[in-house]
């Protein structure tokens, strides 16, 4: 009988890598070759006398009305001039991330058929971490003066911001900003329904980014994934006691869904704990529900927060 075990799990295992294995063949077959403008380079090594030239090329960047001395006083500013130089030392050769858009959007479009093939254009932004990388649909922009490295001397951020400010959170950055674009907006703010919103697009990354870690896909160390798998019963167990699962307190929004260095839950646990730590419920849950139903990926997107809490029968173990 032991026997028989052993064989039915070994057949369970390798059907299951049989199936991997099918898909990623066929995201392989898919022809996607991205293309990348570096507006970086084009903004800071054209001549003042030339700005008219790159505002006609590029004039999404450049707002209608906004002077043209604050453009040609960025050009000269020895600071950014030096952001320029360290941006240039890092990504000076762009073609290793260019292979991850490639592979990305094979990936997209494997789920996505119908997407289109952005073009990627680089830049030097504001320092605004909230707009690190964004997808346009026919073009992503990806800001790369904050993905120079978590220890760069030109941060001067905290360190739950600064831990992602690295060249492997682009593609976790670009599948966000993707995601949530495709996920329909809610008049439901109950806490629940925020964080099953987060999960979907933690479990876009689980598809569109296979090889990528839970850590890299939610911007967690490896030690804060451990916290909060160590600890999910009983934050799952704290969130159903507290009755906070459909309380629509906006504070609760901070608390537990937004960038923050811990969660708080006002207890001891707090400064052991993660920031954001309802998305990462919310995506076990999301995880939890798609095991159970037979949806795909951009169903699961459309779907309402309450059919996902509903039918994904989570339950954390102990």
């Amino acid at each position: 009988m032991k026997i028989y075990r052993f064989a039915v799990v070994l057949f369970l295992f390798f059907l299951s890598c049989d199936k991997k294995t099918k898909v990623e063949k066929a995201v392989e077959e898919i022809p996607v070759d991205i293309k990348v403008e570096r507006f970086d380079k084009v903004f800071f090594e054209t001549k003042p006398e030339d700005l008219a030239k790159i505002k006609k090329q590029y004039p999404f960047f450049f707002p209608a009305g906004t002077d043209d001395n604050i453009w040609l006083k960025k050009m000269e500013d020895p600071i950014w001039r030096e952001v320029y130089t360290e941006v240039q030392k890092k990504y000076s050769n762009f073609e290793p991330v260019r292979q991850e858009f490639n592979t990305l959007f094979q990936h997209v479009k494997y789920y996505f058929p119908k997407t289109k093939t952005p073009k990627v254009i680089t830049l030097i932004g504001e320092m605004d971490y909230n707009t690190k990388a964004i997808y346009a649909d026919s073009l992503v922009f990806v800001a790369l003066e904050l993905y120079l490295g978590k220890n760069h001397k030109f941060y001067e951020f905290p360190n739950y911001l600064k831990q992602n400010f690295e060249e492997k959170q682009i593609m976790p950055d670009v599948v966000s900003s993707f995601s949530y674009r495709n996920i329909p907006v809610s008049g439901d703010k109950s806490l629940v329904s925020q964080m099953i919103f987060e999960g979907k697009q933690l479990y876009a990354k689980d598809l569109l980014l296979p090889s990528y870690t839970d850590a890299e896909k939610i911007g967690y160390t490896p030690e804060q994934v451990k916290w909060c798998g160590e600890n999910e019963s009983y934050m799952w167990r704290f969130f159903i006691e507290s009755e906070m699962l459909f309380s629509v307190d906006p504070k609760l929004t901070t608390r537990f869904i937004a960038p923050a260095p811990f969660s708080k839950f006002y207890l001891e646990i707090d400064n052991d704990s993660p920031g954001r730590v309802g998305a990462w419920i919310g995506w076990q849950m999301v995880r939890a529900y798609m095991k159970n139903n037979n949806v795909t990926l951009p169903e699961l997107l459309k779907t309402d927060a309450k059919e996902i809490f509903e039918k994904s029968k989570y339950k954390p173990k102990k």
